[in-house]
């Protein structure tokens, strides 16, 4: 009885969110394009199949790897319906839309997910035909949304996971890393086959240390991944004393005023030669067309998260200001099953993709549109509200197929989709198995079922009678996600182990990559150098650098040559003790002895200090000593403070002591353009960014 009432109350709610006037301009004014395939239960697809618009909520642009995710999880869903071992007598179908790379479009083309599902306890939903007054419509759906695959975008998962919460909708992402939405309290319904960032960001700075750098840049993209991404570097890279030069973040609408900008701050910073990225693919290649226009006088070197991680169309026309990137990218296997599905696809055999016309031309820059009125209709129709381009192209030839010949390759994210597949499946194998089957009928064992079959096979209609009973139809989705979802453990398709953790997260492993140039060929590769799981596997040697033969340097300052001692800056320490009766008469002795010094003796306020060898042995290891930046970041030496408190008779016991360094502006670092002095004593110049005073013979050890 609750929770059909729970479902009236909200069945109500959307009916009066559906009945609203809609906008002409907004996404329900027309009729939404999807791939739908019916199933005794559904499973949802949010794919970022075109990019952003600048005026509507897509874009003319079809995303190789939307589409290749979007025919993974249908690939999937063909193989788990053709596997007598998992669901028997049930077909799982799906209802798959494009979120066109834009979180609050996203977020309104889910609302389809959650009408569906709260037609499950009764066999009609509700329709406006006059756009006020809801009226009962007959259900045309094959059953409700059990659970749903997405988004990549972590602004996407973010915003879809705390409306398909509400509704206790489970939801797995193949690519969103986002730290925050490990969080269950806030996202306890979502689950991901990937880790969240925070491996990442210490894999990154594992890199950063591996060639000695202390001194670099940084560039995120605006959104959860980017900042909560470049957050997590930050932190750790402070911890091990890296120092941040600059951090940058581009804004969500950014024009390239704004990358042209960001690399003019860049080269402001000219020992800051690494430069790490977490950005989004698009944001990467536009800092890269950036600078390219800015005419480098030495090249920066990318250090680059998954966001770049080994897209090759990222790079087109960008490779010779790309070469030597160091790239992280999630450690996965390809699936050369799905390779041979890909490639037997055309617009002829795939009429369950709206979108695959539109990808088809785009990959071979050919026209179908003369091929028949049909092609026309759909590309029309499927691209109704996008800014369609015109584009003087040929005919497509009816030979034509995707190939590693015309750049096919899969997407990196590719398996992680299809895992995504199989452990809803295996979960609500588990579930049927409890719900609607004795023990006697049980078919597999839970979460252990391994695929032996190397081969795709076309789809098939089964003949048995489906047996998802209403327990297991009705089943909370809350109770699906905590029993079964998040206690799935299988062997994919790759022969990788998938499993997940109590915050829903997959297992952090990572593929370095270095962007190469190809030994006697103009072309280029991304080359595996190293790894990282719980730990850094890299070998340094096999890596190539832009320009550059020998390991480049990225740090604040160069030690002082030999007979050459650092010179530092420190204010003197001043101690009070005070014993009285008030509060303010301790803060008055306190701080006197600072006033008097900056009134009556300023040229005792900062001192030179000579080192002994032993501090310039250690000082010339860890390298430079960095203030802060104006992003906040970088290494300080911290000032010690004591204060202890008594009451005997009233009288308060304060003691203080302060240590504090040369001052710093907000917007200049402590790694400035100083003087260096030469032994001999002749001209100074500016080799080194700290001051070096001459050694003498007699020093003190």
């Amino acid at each position: 009885m609750a929770r059909l009432k729970k479902s009236l109350i909200l069945t109500a709610f959307m009916a009066l969110f559906w009945c609203s006037p809609a906008h002409p301009n907004s996404p329900h004014a027309q009729e939404t394009v999807s791939v739908f395939l019916p199933g005794d239960i559904k499973l949802g697809g949010l794919f970022p199949v075109h990019e952003k618009g600048d005026i509507s909520p897509c874009g003319p642009k079809v995303y190789n790897r939307g589409v290749q995710r979007l025919e993974a999880m249908l690939y999937a869903i063909d193989r788990v319906n053709n596997d007598t071992n998992i669901l028997p007598g049930i077909t799982i179908g799906v209802h798959i839309l494009d979120t066109c790379s834009r979180d609050t479009y996203a977020l309104n083309q889910s609302l389809q997910f959650v009408r569906s599902s709260l037609n499950n306890l009764d066999t009609s939903a509700f329709e406006c035909l006059d756009a006020s007054t809801p009226q009962l419509k007959k259900k045309t759906s094959s059953g409700p949304v059990f659970g749903v695959i997405g988004g990549s975008y972590s602004s996407v998962s973010l915003q879809v996971a705390n409306l398909l919460r509400l509704f206790h909708i489970p939801q797995i992402s193949p690519a969103s890393t986002a730290k925050t939405l490990s969080d269950k309290s806030r996202f306890d319904l979502f689950a991901r086959t990937v880790p969240p960032d925070t491996f990442q960001s210490v894999a990154l700075v594992d890199i950063i240390k591996n060639f000695n750098w202390s001194y670099v840049s940084t560039i995120h993209s605006e959104g959860s991944y980017g900042e909560y991404g470049i957050e997590a570097f930050h932190k750790e890279a402070s911890e091990r004393n890296v120092c941040i030069a600059a951090a940058e973040k581009v804004p969500s609408a950014a024009d390239d005023k704004v990358f042209d900008s960001i690399i003019s701050k860049l080269k402001k910073k000219p020992n800051a030669r690494g430069v790490v990225l977490f950005t989004r693919a698009e944001d990467a290649r536009r800092i890269l067309q950036a600078a390219k226009r800015g005419n480098l006088s030495q090249p920066f070197h990318w250090i680059a998260s998954d966001g770049w991680g080994k897209q090759q169309k990222l790079l087109e026309g960008l490779e010779e200001i790309a070469e030597g990137a160091i790239t992280v990218e999630l450690q996965s296997e390809i699936i050369e099953d799905f390779d041979k599905y890909m490639m037997q696809l055309t617009p002829y055999s795939n009429q369950r993709n709206p979108w695959f016309v539109e990808f088809w031309e785009d990959t071979f820059n050919c026209d179908l549109r003369h091929d028949s009125l049909k092609f026309n209709a759909i590309r029309e129709n499927n691209s109704s509200g996008l800014n369609k381009t015109e584009r003087a192209r040929g005919k497509c030839d009816d030979t034509l197929r995707l190939s590693e010949k015309v750049g096919y390759e899969q997407e990196s994210k590719t398996q992680f989709v299809v895992d995504a597949v199989y452990a809803f499946a295996y979960a609500l194998h588990n579930l049927h198995n409890d719900q609607c089957t004795t023990q006697s009928d049980q078919t597999s064992e839970k979460g252990n079922h391994q695929h032996s079959e190397s081969v795709w096979y076309p789809k098939i209609s089964r003949n048995s009678k489906s047996q998802a009973c209403p327990d297991m139809a009705n089943y909370d989705g809350k109770d699906f996600y905590n029993n079964y979802l998040l206690n799935v453990s299988f062997i994919d398709l790759a022969g990788s182990v998938v499993k997940f953790d109590r915050q829903g997260d997959g297992l952090a492993r990572y593929d370095i990559l270095n962007y190469q140039r190809l030994k006697n060929s103009t072309g280029y590769q991304y080359k595996v150098i190293g790894k990282w799981f719980n730990g850094l596997q890299l070998n340094s040697e096999t890596v190539v650098w832009n320009k550059e033969v020998e390991q480049p340097t990225s740090a604040c300052s160069l030690p002082c040559e030999v007979g050459m001692i650092k010179k530092q800056q420190i204010q003197i320490t001043t101690l009070c003790i005070s014993i009285s009766l008030s509060a303010s008469v301790a803060l008055v002795c306190l701080y006197s002895p600072k006033v008097y010094i900056l009134i009556f003796h300023p040229d005792k306020n900062v001192r030179k200090l000579t080192m002994n060898s032993t501090v310039y042995r250690r000082s010339a290891t860890i390298g430079a000593q960095c203030g802060p930046s104006s992003s906040g970041y970088g290494r300080t030496q911290a000032a010690g403070t004591m204060a202890s408190t008594g009451n005997t008779l009233g009288t308060t016991v304060t003691s203080s002591i302060r240590q504090l360094h040369k001052s710093v502006s907000p917007d200049e670092f402590s790694c400035q353009d100083d003087m260096v002095h030469k032994i001999s004593g002749k001209n100074s110049e500016k080799d080194h960014q700290e001051e070096c005073d001459f050694v003498e013979p007699n020093f003190r050890q």
